[in-house]
């Protein structure tokens, strides 16, 4: 039986109803179709909790904003059992602010009660995401190399695309045909990135073979020419568009083939940090890599770096370096 104090403050669902108010809030915003099903994740999750606990979202407050995270930090979910970590549950009520300035904004209610909130801490200094040496993205280029069956080619193409421009696995999925093209002599591919801003990236010689080899096999197969195709770019054996769990998947059987210890715990995300890290190492200015992964803080493209603290790159050597050669 719910308490008197929670009853006393249960009223009607949304009116319009909850989706109504996530739909209009979502097309609002410059939101890449990823990101928007994430954040209509994030809501539904939020207007379950309070449902089941007899609370009208339109008037919780801050205090059971908190009752939320602590939920989500304690309860054990997913497949490992384990509870969500800080960084995620503080996606989560990041998602959650917004949803509610669009709310207060419409006046349906009188103030964003995550505001208030206590999120968790998060170290902006750390990520959780298992990363990779540059020896071990040779090691899962080679497997894919290596692989055999129908979606042989396809996977090639996707591993490149990964390890060669850092794309977050909902950036690559979503690509489609008609986003290769070409600027100024570079083969070329445009995508639409977290934000919603429209991004071209080049496409380095070795993963524009490994497309040309994908489409061409895939054209052959249709009986058509590869100017001829038309939709996702990368597809499924039945040709439908490669979803995300699916690149999880062959991220993590190619490891496991290149004998990579961490196979098991390995993402697509995995690959992005390496190339930030192995961009860096070569002598990548800290612009040009943030540029390129679309990060707006040059602070989120420093944790992706797992080599920024290694000694060999102190700058007290390049100090040193110059004096000797003033000296020299």
């Amino acid at each position: 039986m719910l308490r008197p104090e929670v009853l006393s403050r249960a009223r009607p669902a949304l009116p319009g109803g909850p989706v109504d108010f996530t739909e209009a809030w979502l097309r609002n915003r410059r939101l890449s179709e990823h990101t928007r099903d994430a954040y209509r994740r994030d809501v539904t999750g939020w207007l379950t909790w309070c449902a089941d606990r007899g609370l009208d979202p339109l008037r919780v407050t801050f205090l059971d904003v908190n009752a939320y995270g602590r939920d989500l930090e304690s309860t054990p979910r997913g497949r490992d059992g384990r509870p969500l970590t800080p960084a995620t549950v503080a996606r989560r009520l990041s998602a959650l602010s917004s949803w509610y300035d669009f709310l207060a904004k419409l006046g349906a209610v009188p103030a964003n009660p995550v505001a208030a909130a206590d999120r968790p801490r998060v170290d902006r200094d750390h990520s959780a995401t298992v990363g990779l040496s540059p020896e071990e993205v040779d090691a899962l280029l080679a497997a894919a190399d290596a692989d055999t069956g129908p979606t042989a080619a396809r996977n090639r193409a996707a591993l490149a695309l990964l390890a060669d421009l850092g794309l977050r696995v909902g950036e690559l999925v979503s690509l489609n045909l008609a986003d290769l093209g070409s600027e100024r002599g570079h083969r070329s591919v445009r995508f639409v990135g977290k934000g919603g801003k429209v991004r071209r990236r080049a496409l380095t010689p070795g993963t524009a073979y490994a497309l040309d080899a994908y489409l061409a096999d895939r054209a052959t197969a249709q009986g058509v020419t590869v100017p001829e195709l038309t939709g996702p770019l990368l597809v499924t054996a039945t040709g439908g568009r490669l979803d995300r769990h699916a690149v999880f998947r062959l991220v993590r059987r190619l490891a496991q083939s290149a004998g990579i210890a961490a196979w098991a715990r390995l993402s697509p995300h995995s690959l992005r940090h390496a190339f930030a890290t192995t961009a860096r190492s070569e002598g990548v200015p800290l612009e040009d890599v943030q540029d390129a992964m679309g990060h707006a803080d040059p602070r989120t493209t420093r944790r992706y770096d797992r080599d920024r603290h290694n000694l060999d790159r102190d700058p007290a050597y390049a100090i040193w370096a110059a004096r000797a050669r003033r000296r020299g």
